[in-house]
């Protein structure tokens, strides 16, 4: 049968074997703007994973153009290294590009060694808080004369192709931007005017390398922004940058600074395709769609239903490098897909860290991971069916070790299934299921509904054993905890449970805001009813909108630090607490639960103590370890590592590269 991903398609001149295209990433592997070997490393196996065309990225064109870690191509200096990464990827399989980018006003004065970022227009933006200097006329030349000459070295170094980012909130975009551009030149003013940089720079381009060679141009379809570039303007630029030499344009919605999510879990698959079906409409060139893309089915879907002709999967590939080749080859249910948490990815870049990931604790580490075979194999033994037990499973078989995992109930994931259940969190699932399939495709054996005990252990007679045995979530010593109308968050979230119509939940962790959402989404109208009210003329678009974010419970959650989801990565913390907001959760820092009461919760808010109503009181106070085998297996002298919550409370990130180092360790 024919499968629309892996029919060829051209860029100018180049063919590329499939319709997946790694788009450009800022990966934080840099040092010196100097490729290094695990920039190199990552990118080889991604091309050995058999995506069509690779696109890193993204690189600097001038030295205000972005930060140190970032790929150099502003000096013939960098061309070493650039050479040295296209023969990595074009040499394995896959054909190569560089996207260039000027990072106008997000750039940071602190990462360019006190340098002033520049913008059209003196104008902050809400990323840095700080304010760039405005780019003299002198200044607009020597850009488009920064991006032709970096982009003559892409060319030089061994590249397929070149691409332009004129989006996101980067300075060709901030050109654009009536938010942005204020000036009152030639640049600034009339649509005209603000398109101009990116249309001189696609022009240069062009003129520098040749005919022949494909030029790309990766742009925002809606960004998102309130009074931001309206879609006609962005759509006419579209084209306009076709007609000035553009081969193919990478659709993708959103800047930096929006408010509207883009990359997070509560994005439904593949929903932006529209973007990109927007454009293909109006220009004949290949269109590629982007965001959330991180299976199969759905860029199979977009490319067939005329949406693209190409799909980016960016984090998509970060989890799962082998997702093409599986894909191509009847293999899709051992693919391990991004679940768009951002823990290794977003959030690193946030600490100054390359990206890793929760999903593949091999992403970024590729040069150091390579599969390794123990000398001699040994009977390991792994408590507990959570992601650090299945993934210390899955990398002590690698390494060609007799695996056995028990769990004690009838199902893998752990909290993973608890993870998945507030609104918009469903793809921590598909972690659960994806770990299980690829523990399904080996001979590791599986115990389940079976609690270890000390028979066990002796019936196993494991040379190592692996407790990944979790965790159980702690009652705090408050007075009434014990009351009837008090119950756990876990159960909450697990469904079994029951909360009353006033709920006060005690903890503003994770768990306390997840339970929230969980919560404030009951009684609001599903995304099917919605759809239905509204293309029958049902209710008005505002009432729709207050239909499907307030439900029918009233939400207290409450806090005693000063701010709620402390443990929440910076990445989708914002989106969440956004959610609460809309779900009229009522939050309360500075809290601290005295009692629970027949009548609620007793809580002093500094020198105030009031009485918060509530039928149901929620607790989500933490977790406490559950290691009740160590003490054992060290009196019998059997070796043995802790992963995961067992051994220390953390993020599922944590656990899945815990279990994994165990695992690799085992000897």
């Amino acid at each position: 049968m024919r499968d629309p991903i892996y029919e060829p398609i051209r860029i100018n001149g180049l063919e590329l074997k499939n319709r997946i295209c790694l788009p450009a990433m800022h990966l934080g592997m840099c040092e010196d703007f100097l490729v290094s070997d695990r920039l190199v490393a990552f990118y080889a196996e991604r091309a050995k994973g058999g995506a069509g065309l690779i696109v890193v990225g993204n690189a600097t064109v001038d030295e205000r153009s972005g930060n140190s870690m970032y790929i150099g191509a502003h000096l013939d200096a960098h061309l070493p290294g650039l050479t040295r990464l296209a023969a990595a990827i074009n040499g394995n399989g896959a054909c190569s590009a560089v996207q260039l980018n000027h990072a106008g006003r997000y750039s940071h004065s602190l990462l360019m060694g006190g340098k002033s970022p520049v913008a059209p227009s003196a104008i902050a933006s809400r990323m840095t808080g700080e304010e760039p200097e405005a780019l003299t006329l002198k200044g607009i030349r020597g850009v488009v004369t920064s991006f032709a000459d970096a982009a003559a070295r892409v060319k030089q170094a061994g590249f397929n192709a070149v691409e332009i980012l004129a989006g996101t909130g980067y300075l060709l975009s901030e050109f654009l931007s009536p938010l942005t551009n204020t000036r009152d030149d030639a640049y600034g003013g009339s649509l005209e005017n603000r398109m101009r940089l990116g249309l001189e720079i696609v022009a240069a381009i062009r003129g520098r390398v040749g005919a022949d060679f494909p030029v790309m141009v990766r742009l925002d379809n809606n960004d998102f922004m309130e009074g931001g570039t309206p879609r006609e303007e962005l759509e006419t630029y579209a084209v306009r940058l076709v007609e000035a030499g553009a081969d193919a344009l990478c659709v993708k919605g959103g800047w930096h600074e929006a408010r509207v999510p883009q990359l997070t879990p509560n994005v439904p698959r593949g929903m932006y395709g529209y973007l990109a079906r927007n454009v293909k409409e109006k220009v004949r060139v290949p269109v590629i769609a982007s965001h959330r893309i991180n299976d199969p089915a759905v860029a199979r879907e977009l490319i067939d239903e005329g949406c693209c002709d190409m799909v980016a999967m960016g984090r998509s590939l970060i989890a799962d490098p082998y997702l093409p080749e599986k894909a191509r080859t009847g293999r899709e249910q051992e693919i391990l897909h991004c679940i768009a948490c951002a823990q290794g990815c977003f959030d690193n870049l946030f600490k100054l860290k390359h990206v890793e990931c929760l999903c593949n604790p091999r992403a970024g580490h590729e040069w150091e991971t390579a599969p390794l075979k123990a000398a001699t194999p040994r009977r390991v033994m792994v408590i507990g069916g959570g992601a650090a037990g299945m993934s210390a499973a899955l990398a002590a078989h690698e390494k060609g070790h007799a695996v056995t995992l028990y769990e004690k109930s009838p199902r893998l994931g752990g909290q993973l299934h608890l993870a998945a259940a507030p609104p918009g969190r469903r793809e921590f699932l598909s972690l659960a299921t994806d770990l299980g399939n690829q523990l399904a495709a080996t001979d590791i054996r599986l115990v389940l509904n079976t609690a270890v005990d000390e028979t066990i252990l002796a019936k196993e007679n494991p040379d190592h054993v692996v407790l990944a045995t979790g965790a159980e979530p702690l009652t705090p010593p408050i007075p009434g905890v014990g009351s009837p109308h008090v119950v756990q968050a876990w159960d909450v979230l697990a469904g079994t449970a029951r909360t009353g119509k006033k709920v006060v939940i005690i903890g503003g962790g994770a768990v306390g805001v997840e339970t929230a959402l969980f919560l404030a989404e009951k009684g609001t109208l599903s995304a099917e009813a919605v759809k239905c009210l509204l293309v029958n003329g049902g209710e008005s678009p505002e009432t729709l909108r207050a239909l499907a974010s307030r439900g029918s419970k009233e939400v207290v959650l409450i806090e005693m630090g000063d701010r709620v989801g402390r443990d929440i990565g910076k990445s989708t913390r914002w989106g969440m607490l956004q959610e609460m907001g809309r779900s009229r959760v009522t939050v309360r820092t500075g809290a601290r639960a005295l009692a629970i009461t027949d009548e609620g919760v007793r809580v002093q808010c500094g020198e105030e103590i009031k009485i918060l109503v509530a039928d149901t009181v929620v607790l989500a106070s933490g977790a406490v370890p559950v290691n009740p085998f160590a003490g054992v297996l060290e009196a019998k002298g059997i070796a043995c590592s802790v992963v995961g919550d067992a051994r220390g409370i953390a993020l599922a990130f944590d656990a899945v590269h815990q279990g994994f180092a165990a695992g690799r360790a085992v000897d």
